[in-house]
């Protein structure tokens, strides 16, 4: 009687033990397909309009980023890229309202009239500092682009700095002519990229600085006799282009987790590729 007393404090600590050993992969499994989607995220995210999603670009809507200034019909790049988040946060295409807003108007403080705005913004500290910002979803190089007519092609940063250079205002371009580049003049600087272009055109500049894909349209299709002479990155981190929220916009978690998605799948790589030209053969500027 004595021996099968002894046995109860033994017998319950195995089923404590056993209450508290690890389960098998069948548990995991279930927790992994429980995990919150984009699309039980956007759920529960606050929107300009109820049951549909705004987003904002500027006009005119620039090549291979869109196509024929219409962000609307799912061409060029951004375009493609924002209907695949808006995919999977559970909006069909017949639900996203485009809206025009001009690119230096997407990161000034105060409330906005968009969801979120794509529109090649670099992720920067200080304009992250009155709006909120996606992950990347375009590591962006810049470039440089030149007529060919103009002589002696630059290689480097000290054959660019006797150069009368420019960009568009309030671009990373601009700022990486300031900050990499140091030209002896000050660059000239554009309201958008039509101006930049047309002064290079008129020779009022030697060279005008812009992302690489935009480069690329640039060169083949909008200035015969134009070429680029070099790409380069910027100092620090890489420069990537992100969505634009207002500030404490509760959509960003959402739209991080459909770029998620949508990179694990390889969607956000198979529309790179489809939209933007390979950039393999371009020098790098040092």
């Amino acid at each position: 009687m004595h021996g099968s007393l002894a046995l109860v404090p033994a017998l319950l600590s195995l089923v404590a033990v056993a209450a508290c050993a690890p389960t098998d992969d069948s548990s995991s499994t279930v927790q992994e397909s429980t995990a919150r989607t984009a699309a039980d995220c956007a759920q529960d995210a606050t929107y300009l309009t109820d049951g549909k999603l705004t987003i904002a670009t500027d006009s005119p809507a620039y090549e291979p980023w869109f196509s024929d200034n219409d962000p609307a019909n799912g061409k060029g790049f951004e375009s493609a890229v924002a209907y695949a988040v808006a995919d999977r946060l559970g909006f069909a295409a017949g639900d996203v309202t485009w809206v025009k807003v001009p690119f230096n108007n997407s990161f000034a403080p105060g409330t906005k009239r968009f969801d979120f705005d794509i529109n090649q913004i670099s992720i920067t500290p200080k304009r992250a500092e009155v709006v909120d910002f996606s992950d990347g979803y375009y590591a962006a190089a810049q470039a440089v682009i030149t007529l060919k007519k103009n002589g002696a092609t630059p290689t480097s940063f000290a054959d660019l700095k006797g150069l009368k250079l420019g960009a568009q205002t309030g671009t990373t371009s601009l700022t990486a002519i300031r900050d990499e580049i140091q030209p002896d003049e000050d660059p000239l600087v554009f309201p958008n990229t039509n101006v930049a272009k047309q002064a290079l055109l008129n020779g009022q500049v030697d060279a005008i600085v812009a992302d690489l894909p935009t480069a690329f349209y640039i060169t083949a299709v909008q200035i015969p006799g134009s070429t680029i002479v070099g790409q380069f990155q910027a100092a620090g981190e890489q420069e990537e282009f992100g969505m634009l929220f207002g500030k404490g916009s509760d959509l960003v978690p959402c739209v991080n987790q459909a770029l998620a998605e949508l990179r694990d799948d390889g969607t956000l790589d198979e529309l790179e590729t489809k939209w933007l030209s390979d950039t393999v053969d371009v020098p790098v500027i040092q």
